[in-house]
């Protein structure tokens, strides 16, 4: 089990390099569009100011190349003075002796948010020199930012390897609901996977096969599938160099005797007159865009059942209002489901914000890619340089 926050003692007066996932939505004003990331931090944040740390906060923002005003953190420092009571300042540089003068300025309790750690190339090719050069100004890494945790980065990875470290409230969070899925889930055990490609999710299909009692398909890798069993799809989306790991997929889980269910009826546009059909059966034209009324019930026969739900990826293409409703049924039967209910990040959690749904959830992860490498791996690189928690 690895060392969280509560096991430092005597932060006070102690300068914590905390790295956390500020990675928000923002217009190009400048404006925040959702402040959940800012939000979950603050536990972490809280408990370091009421030990009396110096707390110095490192974030990305976007894939910025190079200094890009738009990807700057300056307006999440606003926010951030707004919803902590204590000093915030913002130092628009991540080294360099201008941020070691602020450093010395700071105040037991104060926070300093650092700019955009991916303003600088070394972060993400993980140079150990701008990793030493960031930690010797620093008593403490803390590493509170699961997003990134399966990137080898300077401000994960590299920190960790360099300073006394532990991990903040939002990563143990993360990591005990994960871990609980990987290790005890309530049975019956039901995956919902969305989504395009079906070699992104090997893995994960794989690794469900062996834990869940039910996988459901939906999204435009269900098209690969069916494409794989000989079932028509029209001109759906289908990845050619996919079907073989399709049918492969398939036959494990078959032989595996767990249940595998991909839709039966589809809602489609003909490609020549853009007209929108409900089928069970794609020819010619057709393209399939979400599952069916017939697939909805099918996949909620399985969802009531469920004691626990694991949902990764939309079911069809929910931002167009035409191909909405398999999603949203879905999401609203999860959501009501008296099953324990996990989102694993990325658009799952935009599609469930959309349909107001979210509170209804009982555990939201922080993470997209580094929730299923979780999942598939059980491990990430910039959590396994974390030390372990003394017995």
């Amino acid at each position: 089990m690895k060392r969280t926050i509560k096991d430092l003692v005597n932060l006070k007066g102690k300068v914590v390099l905390l790295r956390v996932d500020f990675n928000v939505p923002i217009d190009e004003g400048g404006k925040i569009l959702d402040t959940t990331r800012i939000d979950n931090e603050l536990p972490t944040i809280e408990y370091l100011i009421k030990q009396k740390a110096k707390v110095v906060i490192l974030s990305h923002l976007g894939r910025p190349d190079g200094f890009d005003v738009r990807k700057s953190l300056w307006p999440i420092s606003i926010v951030l003075s707004r919803k902590i009571d204590c000093n915030v300042s913002f130092c628009n540089l991540v080294i360099g002796d201008e941020v070691k003068e602020r450093i010395k300025l700071l105040q037991e309790g104060d926070i300093l948010l650092l700019e955009n750690v991916r303003f600088y190339k070394e972060e993400e090719e993980c140079d150990m020199k701008f990793a030493r050069e960031i930690a010797s100004m620093g008593d403490i890494f803390v590493d509170d930012a699961f997003g990134v945790a399966h990137r080898k980065h300077a401000t994960n990875f590299g920190l960790a390897r360099i300073l006394p470290n532990a991990i903040g409230f939002l990563m143990e969070k993360e990591l005990t609901a994960l871990n609980q899925i990987l290790e005890s889930p309530k049975r019956p055990f039901v995956a919902v996977l969305g989504g395009a490609k079906v070699e992104t999710k090997t893995k994960i299909l794989e690794k469900f096969i062996e834990k869940a009692d039910a996988i459901l398909i939906g999204g435009a890798m269900a098209y690969t599938f069916l494409k794989a069993k000989g079932i028509p799809v029209g001109q759906s989306i289908v990845y050619d160099e996919s079907v073989p790991v399709a049918r492969a997929i398939l036959e494990l889980a078959q032989n595996s005797g767990k249940k595998l269910l991909l839709p039966i009826d589809h809602i489609c546009m003909h490609a020549k007159s853009k007209s929108i059909v409900t089928t069970s059966k794609m020819y010619g034209d057709l393209i399939g865009f979400d599952i069916g009324p017939e697939t909805v019930k099918l996949y909620d026969e399985e969802i009531s059942k469920a004691g626990e739900i694991f949902w990764n990826g939309p079911l069809g293409m929910y931002e167009n209002k035409n191909y909405r409703n398999g999603t949203q049924s879905i999401a609203e039967h999860i959501a009501h489901s008296k099953a324990y209910k996990c989102v694993g990040g990325g658009d799952t959690v935009a599609t469930i914000n959309l349909f107001n749904l979210t509170k209804k959830f009982d555990y939201i992860s922080t993470g997209g890619g580094a929730t299923m490498k979780y999942l598939e791996e059980g491990s990430l690189p910039a959590i396994d340089v974390i030390q372990e928690k003394i017995k």
